[in-house]
């Protein structure tokens, strides 16, 4: 800070003065200290990395691990971090590329091609030289080429992947990084340098190697993240790799050539069927076990609804009678639904249903005697009873679908053997390249943006800003329970997101740059600007897709 009076800068409802052209990171270490922790910073609206000058008066938020850009700016950093020094270590001789292939809890999973064995030693070689370089505190650098100079670097570094990927770049110029001698190309932010990336570990897993990231309430405290493994999660996404490696399609690069091929509708009803068979097996092991209920949980956007009708088809073709249950039917009246922490209703926690008597209806269910089922008036915020009644025969079965079927004090009268517990949630199977992810999350996020625009006339605006309740919902009432269920469905379809890229642009470019989620949306679009669009015409109508788009044969 300076005694002259320059810009005036507001952080934290504080207003600053500085010289025009002070840093990102000078500003952050002025107002929190050396050890600020801040990866990333927000400028009038605009996320900016913490190298960016800043030349007049500005509002500036800065964001650490406990903000969803931060975090995800400090997994880029240790990404980056990880794969320079596996290089460095092992050289081209022994490890020919890196895949990051998919996120197990706050861990994410690499496999090492080439000839370097995985294990204890190189595991610790790794992991010491990616100390040293956070020791060493060396700076991401971040520069403007041509495209073409990109691609040739790209090549020379053996990363095919990446000019693969560029093939269907629009743009003239690209952002590459930099850390020492070694480039690579990222979607997305970087921190600062090395030295910001202070909490992280890596650990040999089933042949390959996971990450471990920091939890963001514990923030950077624990030098040595702990991970445990999520068996059942990481068998449904190896599940999905052997399904990409059938379709052909490891990258976004891929499916862009079966567009442009016109190969999409082959690898499109080769997926749906896959998606078919596993839905069929669920189905076999229920009738096999003799089970009577079936309870379907998982977060928003999931496709709850159509796997629900689709499992229920393949159920009676095992000679079952299946009966749907909402458990948003047992729903408390709003006014004994409690609030949270904001003062609005908490629909989302078990709390909200009657748990009572939804336990004491299928206990009596089970024990074959009729029952009085209720139907749930949102609009009126009461639980109602219109004559419908329900007696369960020697074949017939209880589908129920809710967010709280795993957690067994939802269910806890009814007895365990009768259960059948499943999780679903769209895992995506796909990524931008061999280094970036796409995230679960933002698949959920754009079919949710989509299917409301559709459904309830809500702007993406409105998705977004209702997003990160949604998200706390999730992850206090639904992911602690996910590795508890009989099995796991993953929803996602290698093809889908360059069919929601038609149904999602629009609704982004609507969000005007006065919102406070205009840089969420620009990210959406950059993002989508790596598919080729595909049209919906061929997309089956019953496949999970149509609970998105529309055009769905089952009533949803």
């Amino acid at each position: 800070m300076t005694e002259d009076k320059g810009m005036r800068i507001e952080v934290e409802e504080k207003v600053l003065e500085y010289d025009s052209g002070i840093k990102l990171s000078e500003i952050a270490k002025n107002v929190y200290g050396e050890n600020h922790g801040k990866l990333l910073a927000k400028v009038n609206g605009k996320l900016k990395e913490l190298w960016k000058k800043v030349s007049e008066d500005a509002k500036v938020s800065f964001y650490d691990i406990t903000s969803t850009d931060g975090i995800r700016t400090y997994e880029r950093g240790v990404l980056f971090l990880f794969i320079k020094s596996v290089h460095d270590v092992f050289g081209k001789s022994e490890v020919t590329g890196v895949n990051c292939e998919y996120s197990l809890g706050n861990g994410i999973f690499c496999e090492i091609r080439g000839n370097a064995k995985i294990n204890d030693e190189f595991v610790i070689k790794v992991r010491n030289r990616m100390d040293e370089l956070v020791r060493e505190n060396i700076l991401f650098e971040k520069s403007l080429v041509s495209t073409k100079e990109a691609v040739e670097k790209f090549l020379d570094s053996d990363l095919s992947d990446k000019e693969h990927l560029f093939r269907y770049r629009r743009g003239s110029t690209t952002n590459i990084y930099r850390l020492g001698e070694y480039y690579d190309y990222f979607y997305g932010y970087m921190p600062p340098s090395t030295g910001a990336l202070k909490s992280f570990d890596i650990k040999a897993y089933d042949g390959g190697i996971v990450i471990t990231l920091p939890n963001a309430k514990e923030g950077f405290e624990v030098k040595r993240p702990d991970w445990k493994p999520l068996e059942l999660l990481y068998k449904t996404m190896k599940e999905a790799n052997s399904w990409e490696k059938r379709l052909g399609i490891d990258n976004v690069g891929d499916l862009n050539d079966a567009i442009s091929e016109g190969r999409i509708n082959d690898v499109m009803l080769v997926n749906e069927a896959l998606q078919e068979g596993k839905i069929g097996k669920i189905a076999e092991n229920i009738a096999k076990l003799g089970k009577k209920i079936v309870m379907i949980a998982g977060p928003s956007s999931s496709g709850k609804t159509t796997f629900s009708h689709r499992l229920s088809i393949e159920l009676m073709v095992q000679g079952l009678r299946p009966y749907p249950i909402a458990a948003d039917d047992y729903f408390k009246n709003r006014t004994e639904t409690p609030k949270d922490e904001h003062g609005e209703y908490d629909f989302e926690c078990l709390e909200a249903i009657d748990v009572a008597q939804f336990n004491k209806d299928m206990t009596a269910l089970l024990a074959g005697e009729e029952v009085s089922l209720p139907s749930y008036n949102f609009k009126t915020g009461k639980r109602e009873y219109k004559g419908r009644l329900l007696k369960l025969g020697k074949d017939d079965i209880l589908v129920i679908e809710g967010i709280h079927g795993l957690n067994d004090k939802f269910s806890e009268a009814l007895p365990k053997e009768s259960k059948f517990k499943i999780y679903i949630s769209a895992l995506t199977q796909l990524n931008i390249d061999d280094h970036n992810r796409i995230h679960t999350t933002d698949l959920r996020l754009l079919r949710r943006m989509v299917r409301d625009a559709r459904t309830r006339g809500n702007s993406a605006e409105d998705t977004l800003a209702r997003w990160a309740s949604v998200r706390r919902g999730e992850e206090k009432n639904i992911f602690p329970f996910q590795e508890e269920a009989d099995e796991m469905f993953n929803s996602s379809l290698v093809y889908e997101l360059a069919v929601l890229k038609q149904y999602a642009e629009p609704l982004l470019f609507g969000i005007p740059q006065t919102s406070p989620y205009f840089s969420e949306a620009n990210r959406l679009l950059k993002f989508l600007n790596y598919f080729l669009p595909m049209p919906s015409d061929d997309v089956p109508k019953n496949s999970l897709v149509r609970e998105f788009i529309g055009g769905n044969c089952f009533p949803v």
